[in-house]
């Protein structure tokens, strides 16, 4: 297959064949293995991600913030990822809440900790229970702060996710905040429940009032809501794990064959790199990490995040446009048989879709994970592997990007016939 654009793979949506019987065995126990630790989780903690919901929202509502921290490269990005979430809320009408992110770059976490957390605010602290994140957690609870870890440790308020394997833990944690930054709003939008615990009234949408509409005052029995939440936590997991399961039984020919197209790039000496906006920026970091500093003892591959810089970052923006950011670095770093992965919910990113157009233009190979209906990257065949959650809600489309791209790890090392 050819085109313009040059040989096949390069110009063209690639036709796959389909996957070899051991390859798509593996594929079914990755995904059966995230159905049931999906449900189990979940099902075991759907009342007391309620409770903690409600808690959350009484220190929002006195004036607290959430402050995330995490030690290793994989947890930074979900550091990141629940930052953002809090302050800059996808889903139209949420109030934005404060959320600070420490990661490394700032120095040692305890000390960052002892420099920014306060009484009222709510640590959640992301990775293995190291010396740094005990410390930290230590610290915080010393503040008065609400503790949330999801290790064994000195939290108050403890998850661990089942099983051993790092990627689906990361999974299920990515969902549970997610899932807490949904539900947290349910009790604003019940003043009475908050107004007994904050000594004052809750302002609806925060100092971002001007951007989302007025949210409905409403008083309610508290039982009442936090059975609502507790349900609404089951059907949110339950959707993500349908979504999961759509959007790697529909990839069962692309998953492999772009775990090839990896696998041959590395063995050739090229490098991959990862790009998103706003929550999949968070997921590209996560990607990169995931090749970097690898689990299971695989070989660390090279990888580049190009939403890693800011200064690049606010450079190409201010000088050139948005639009630049991602296309200016695939200039700067793309090489013939690099490989592009590119993560976008909607799929219609300008700067995503500059940036496939470009590493096409310099002989990349391109992998896209996309939501909604695939947008144009999916309708113009923009990428040689596209992989698609077909959704309209965004943290259920990052949710079940994670397990495809966690996924996509793991295949390119089995190598499975």
């Amino acid at each position: 297959m050819a085109d313009a654009h040059g040989p096949a793979g390069r110009g063209a949506r690639v036709t796959h064949t389909a996957a070899p019987a051991p390859l798509a065995r593996r594929i079914e126990e990755l995904l059966e293995h995230r159905i049931h630790a999906n449900a189990q989780f979940f099902g075991q903690h759907a009342e007391r991600i309620a409770l903690l919901c409600h808690l959350m929202a009484e220190r929002f509502a006195r004036g607290g913030r959430l402050i995330a921290f995490g030690d290793l490269p994989a947890d930074r990005s979900d550091v990141r990822h629940v930052a953002v979430e809090f302050v800059h809320p996808v889903i139209v009408g949420k109030r934005a809440l404060p959320a600070i992110g420490l990661a490394h770059e700032g120095g040692p976490l305890p000390a960052q900790v002892e420099l920014i957390a306060e009484a009222d605010d709510i640590a959640i602290a992301f990775g293995a229970r190291t010396t740094e994140i005990a410390q930290s957690l230590e610290i915080a609870r010393g503040r008065g702060c609400l503790t949330i870890a999801f290790s064994h440790g000195d939290a108050e308020w403890q998850f661990e996710p089942p099983g051993e394997d790092p990627f689906v833990r990361q999974e299920l944690v990515e969902t549970l905040y997610h899932v807490l930054w949904e539900l947290v709003h349910v009790f604003f939008e019940h003043r009475g429940l908050l107004a007994g615990r904050t000594g004052g009234s809750v302002h609806d949408a925060g100092a971002s009032s001007f951007l989302y509409p007025f949210l409905a005052e409403r008083e309610a029995d508290l039982g009442a809501v936090l059975e609502d939440v507790r349900a609404s936590v089951l059907m949110k997991a339950e959707e993500v794990g349908e979504l999961r399961r759509q959007t790697i039984t529909d990839a069962a020919e692309d998953l492999p064959a772009a775990a090839a197209t990896l696998r041959r790039a590395f063995a050739d000496g090229a490098r991959l790199l990862a790009l998103g906006n706003g929550g999949s920026a968070t997921d590209a970091m996560d990607v990169v990490a995931d090749f970097r500093t690898p689990p299971h003892g695989w070989p660390a591959r090279p990888a580049i995040d190009l939403t890693e810089d800011p200064a690049i970052l606010t450079a190409i923006a201010n000088d050139i446009g948005v639009e630049a950011i991602f296309q200016r670095q695939v200039i700067a770093y793309g090489r013939d048989g690099d490989v592009l992965i590119a993560l976008s919910t909607s799929g219609n990113s300008v700067n995503v879709i500059d940036a496939l157009v470009e590493a096409r233009r310099r002989g990349l190979h391109t992998i896209a994970l996309v939501g909604y209906d695939g947008g144009r990257v999916a309708g113009e065949g923009l990428a040689d592997h596209v992989i698609v959650s077909r959704s309209q809600h965004i943290p259920r489309i990052q949710e079940a990007q994670a397990s495809a791209y966690h996924v996509l790890r793991e295949l390119v090392e089995e190598q499975l016939p």
